[in-house]
């Protein structure tokens, strides 16, 4: 027995063409798993992440409170076409690329805040 005729299944006294063809499917198989696992648990979220940051990017506008890559904090003066001007105090205002902010900030944990000691109040009140 050749070395070949080991390595793709074929010894003498095998079936050959059959025990080949199961072989190709078994290892296949494992492969397109693999890769249907990557693409749902790690592209596919990576894709939507981008797709919403590029999307809030383009939202941006006058008096937005942002924060850059960097951290700095700062309120949107204006816009232009690839940069944003953020006036980050009084007298000091710092242009940045689009893509060098990395969020908007939102008032909603505050009024999270209240509607739990709301609730915690009314809980307090019940007993």
């Amino acid at each position: 027995m050749s070395f070949i005729s080991f390595l793709d299944g074929t010894a003498v006294g095998t079936a050959g063409s059959a025990s080949s063809s199961m072989q190709f499917v078994s290892t296949v198989v494992p492969f397109v798993l693999i890769i249907g696992i990557f693409y749902f648990f790690l592209i596919r979220p990576q894709n939507k992440k981008q797709k919403e940051t590029e999307k809030m990017i383009n939202a941006l506008k006058k008096g937005d409170k942002v924060v850059t890559v960097g951290g700095i904090h700062g309120v949107v003066s204006s816009t232009k076409e690839k940069t944003v001007i953020v006036k980050v105090d009084d007298s000091c205002k710092i242009e940045f690329s689009r893509s060098a902010i990395a969020g908007v900030e939102t008032d909603k944990p505050a009024e999270s805040k209240k509607e739990k000691s709301e609730t915690s109040e009314s809980s307090e009140e019940s007993k």
